[in-house]
């Protein structure tokens, strides 16, 4: 039974645990993912961490300590700012252990660690190879990278790989990208580690392949995922505009994949009235992720961005409609994993908000941070866990937009937002984003954080809500209540 609400970003906000690869195993889901650091000048420099949560009860996250850290692989570049540990997959083999697979930049190959337990302390185990012992990577193929690794039911065992961008920092000396969307290996499951098959493309196309395909508008680029629902195999992938992850379909693992949809985008660019990066609902940049079925229910596993740039990554999740073998675009939410909207009573950090957006509207994100100027954004105060605090939307100036999905506000009848700045104002506050006010706060210069409150009167069981500034100066909006 659900004992806590859950929120997104599922993990508490200083948590930065982007690609994530949830699994179950036993009745508990196990997040397996990178791990950017705030504020990290490049993507994946902390160790590998694990989360879980019980299947019953997904707000109830519980971290798991480090499981593996990056200097336990032999082949560990000297330099970690440009060779982190990217994302990486896990699957129970045949003798009951946990094989971890892993790209780390610098090296070219796919790492594999090994533990009793999904979530213990990973040892290193080898690198994927030939027959020959060639690790793979190392004969000219395209860049592995991104690794997904699948069981099938009859015990066979798959590595999906590639990426497909071809001018790319990642394209080390003698590196290429693939011209022919994802690549498959099989593995002999007798040591995990040993190519039987492969490569063998599977049908996902690039991006000279995409046009007058079905691939058209979303060609391969990375984030090779695989899963399988009844008969049919679907494989997740981030396609080359990168803020979305899509999925292709088949009854072969190895091959015949016809595209099948987009599941989620980071700016909800896909949905009605949402076209492109200038109208996306947040700030994009890459996201990669994967499918899972829980007690029945489908979700859709991926990262949004924070801090104005792209290496501040945090864990999401959505229900997903699954209908007649065809997943539809999931809308992102602030109840992601919720199983429906949240109270009409208590304190809400703004770090929960799933649509983020300014006067000027949004960018697709680099490493580099962009202007603060008309952006209002997510931070936080400190570097890392060792503070522990919680995100907040920063720069909220005139023009700019915080948009939270959904509320049960049948019996709500106040609220207060709790701000701090110099800004002299009006929030607005409506349950539709194009909607008239429900309420208006006025907004005042405060040093230290204070609260402004309104009646409010907007009953119903599923209301977002919507805040909608006027006025000069920005403020931090920290948190609110709803009573």
């Amino acid at each position: 039974m659900k004992t806590k609400q859950a929120f997104n970003p599922y993990l508490p906000s200083w948590e930065y645990v982007p690609d994530a690869e949830p699994h179950i195993v036993g009745d508990r889901v196990y997040i397996y993912g990178s791990h950017d650091l705030f504020n990290g000048i490049n993507f994946c420099l902390g160790d590998y961490v694990c989360w879980s949560a019980p299947v019953d009860d997904l707000g109830n996250w519980k971290y798991e300590g480090c499981i593996y850290k990056r200097e336990q692989d032999p082949a560990a570049p000297r330099i970690r700012v440009t060779n982190g540990l990217a994302a990486p997959d896990m699957v129970q083999g045949p003798d009951g252990r946990f094989y971890f697979y892993y790209f780390m930049g610098g090296t070219k190959m796919i790492s594999v660690a090994v533990c009793d337990e999904p979530a213990g302390k990973y040892e290193f185990y080898g690198y994927v190879k030939y027959a020959d012992g060639v690790p793979i990577g190392k004969k000219d193929e395209p860049l592995q990278f991104d690794p997904g690794i699948f069981m099938d039911d009859d015990g066979r065992l798959y590595l999906y790989t590639g990426f497909a961008l071809q001018s790319n920092p990642l394209l080390l000396a003698g590196s290429k990208a693939t011209e022919h969307g994802a690549m498959c290996f099989e593995l002999d499951t007798t040591d995990m580690l040993t190519v039987l098959t492969g490569p063998e493309y599977i049908g996902i196309a690039s991006e000279k392949e995409a046009p007058g395909s079905s691939y058209e508008g979303h060609p391969f680029l990375e984030a090779s995922s695989m899963r399988k629902f009844g008969d049919t195999y679907y494989f997740i992938y981030s396609s080359l505009n990168s803020h979305e992850l899509c999925y292709a379909t088949s009854d072969n693992p190895k091959s015949g994949f016809e595209f099948g949809g987009v599941l989620v985008s980071n700016g909800d660019i896909g949905l009605p009235g949402v076209t492109d990066v200038k109208n996306a609902k947040n700030c994009t940049g890459n996201t990669h992720g994967s499918l899972i079925e829980i007690n029945g229910k489908y979700y859709v596993f991926y990262h949004r961005h924070s801090n104005r740039k792209q290496s501040s990554r945090q864990a999401m999740a959505e229900e997903i409609r699954f209908e007649d073998g065809k997943f539809y675009q999931a809308e992102m939410t602030s109840c992601g994993l919720n199983g429906g909207p949240l109270e009409g009573k208590g304190n809400y950090p703004t770090s929960i908000a799933c649509n983020v957006y300014g006067k000027k509207g949004t960018l697709f994100l680099s490493m580099i941070k962009h202007s603060k100027n008309g952006h209002p954004y997510l931070t936080q105060e400190g570097k890392d866990r060792e503070s522990g605090p919680e995100q907040y939307i920063t720069n909220m100036c005139d023009g700019a937009v915080a948009g939270f999905k959904y509320f049960d506000l049948t019996d709500t009848k106040k609220i207060r937002v709790n701000v701090k700045g110099n800004a002299a104002g009006v929030l607005s506050i409506c349950t539709e984003e194009y909607g008239e006010a429900v309420t208006k706060i006025d907004i005042k210069p405060t040093r230290n954080v204070h609260g402004f409150t309104a009646e409010l009167n907007a009953p119903g069981s599923r209301q977002a809500l919507f805040f909608k500034f006027e006025g000069k100066g920005s403020f931090d909006f920290i948190s609110f209540d709803l009573r």
